[in-house]
Order: structure tokens, then sequence, then C-alpha cells
């Protein structure tokens, strides 16, 4: 056991911080997909019912996974770390859904995922000692002023009290649990520790499906977007951001996931019909020019000094 925890941890080096750029860059853009689904779902589908079958599905399928290579009672150690971790996620997904039902699809995605790197950045100097260097800043501020004009272009979008706060609270919960998987997966591998971490979200909402209408899920838009939002914005979605915040710290791994917000302004214009003028383009390109720094290697090594 000792020695397949040591060659667990020693996996992450094995991956390149672009490559693992690229697997963060990839899960935000499934993510982006997530409001865009939940606007198409059947009418009776409530946001709690929708964030609960993603963590059920999601966590499930990473499960059934992780059971092929541990224990089920490994899965959820350290139980104190995955505990905090699956609250986290609980918490996000109940936030994240109520926020985008409130707000509408693009502001409600943008607002959430937006504020995430600023409480990634402290969050990830406070519990993993991570620095953050002015290249971050800059990238950062031009993504989240991006994120602030779109979220405020085209009339459509309106921004009440409750939905922001919502939003808020879903992008502190996202920051918080990307800074607890981090510390877990330096020890385990991604789909266990995302099966236990999900696995144990899913118990405190379980009970909640009982007092909601759930014959929607029979229809063949009811089966279609669960198992999206399952298995593509929740299992295949993790599983790619935690394999690369194995190697990418976790202010910069937020700050790649502002992807998610411009998937979900080009979905919500192209596919849902959500207005954006000259200010959300402009909010577009932002963004897009601050995950460009991002990605655009440096010619020095951090490390070498």
């Amino acid at each position: 056991m000792n020695t397949d925890t040591k060659n667990n941890s020693r996996q992450p080096a094995r991956l390149s911080a672009g490559f693992g750029g690229f697997f963060i860059l990839t899960g935000a853009i499934l993510w982006g997909t997530t409001g865009t689904a939940q606007a198409l779902a059947p009418a009776e589908g409530q946001p709690l019912v929708l964030g609960t079958l993603r963590i059920i599905i999601g966590g499930l399928a990473m499960l059934i996974v992780a059971l092929r290579k541990e224990t089920f009672l490994c899965i959820f150690q350290p139980l104190g770390a995955v505990s905090l971790a699956a609250a986290c996620s609980a918490v996000y997904q109940v936030s994240f859904f109520s926020a985008v039902k409130i707000t509408g699809v693009a502001a409600g995605t943008i607002i959430a995922i937006g504020s995430a790197p600023i409480f990634a950045g402290i969050l990830g100097w406070i519990i993993h000692k991570e620095c953050v260097n002015k290249r971050w800043i800059i990238a950062t501020l031009l993504a989240i002023g991006g994120c602030t004009l779109l979220a405020g272009a085209g009339g459509a979008v309106q921004l009440e009290t409750v939905g922001v706060f919502l939003a808020l609270l879903a992008g502190a919960s996202y920051a918080l649990l990307a800074a607890s998987l981090k510390g877990l997966l330096q020890h385990r591998p991604p789909l266990s520790v995302l099966g236990g971490v999900f696995t144990l979200a899913a118990v405190p909402l379980l009970p909640l499906l009982f007092f909601h209408d759930l014959n929607w899920i029979a229809s063949v838009r009811g089966v279609s977007v669960s198992l999206h939002l399952g298995l593509i914005t929740g299992a295949l979605a993790y599983a790619l951001f935690s394999t690369g915040l194995q190697v990418v710290p976790v202010a910069a791994a937020a700050t790649i996931t502002l992807a998610e917000p411009l998937t979900a302004g080009l979905l919500g214009i192209f596919l849902l019909g959500e207005t954006v003028g000259t200010m959300g383009l402009l909010g577009m390109a932002l963004l897009l020019s601050g995950l460009l720094i991002l990605a655009i290697p440096r010619k020095t090594h951090p490390l070498r000094k």
C-alpha cells in the first residue's frame, strides 16, 4: 500500500505544466456547456435536482472506475479532507445552478467562475504556500475585466442581488474545492479522489430529490441532459481538471477555467439567443487575452533562478 502511494505521488512529475494546463482548459470548455444544458432541460427540471443528478451520475461513474484499483474504504481516505472537498462540491452545485436560473446562463456562469481566481489565489497562498506572479495577476485582471463586460452586456442580462450572491458563493466554493483537491491529488490518483468526493457529496443532497417531481427524467430530453451533466460536465470534465491540477498551481488553474464563461457566453449567444453587443464582444476579447497570456510558455523556468 505504501509503495503504491509513493508511486502515485510521483506520477504527476511525468506530466508537464503545459499539458496540465491543456487538460484544465479542455475540462473548462466542457463545464461551459453546463448552463446551456440546464436551459435545454425540461421545464420541470429544477436546479437543485440537476446539480444533484450531476454529482450522483458523475460520482458513480468515477467510483466504478476507482474501485477497479482501490477498496471502497480507501477511496474515502483521509475522511476529513475528502469530506471538506465533498461539502464544497455540494455547495457549488446547488449555488451555481440556482444562480444560473436567476441571472441567466451567461451572467450566472461568468460571475461564479470569474470570482473563483481571486478566491483561489488567496486560498492557494494560505493552504499550499503558492505565490502568484505578475503574469498571473495581469492575466487574471484581463480575464475578470472581460467577465465583467460580458456579464453587463446586452439588455437581456439582469443581475439580481440573490443571483449574484449565489454566483459568488459558487465561486468561493469552487476555489476551496480546487485547493482541497490539490492536497488530495498529491497522494492519490484523480479518479480515486473524485470518486470519493462526488459520492460523499451526493449523500446530503440525495434526500432532497424526494421533494421534487422526477417524472421528467424519463423523457428523451431528461435522460440526455442528465447523462450529459453527469458524464461529460461531471466525470470527464473533473477528471481532466484534476489531472492538470496535479502540476498547475491552484490560482493559475482557476484562471484557466475562465474558458468556461467564454464557452458559456458563446453558447448563450449562438444557441440560446441571448443578446451581447459591442461591450460583450470586447469582454470576450479581454477574456481570451488573459487566457493566452497564461498559455504562452515562459522562456525561463520559474524554479531555475
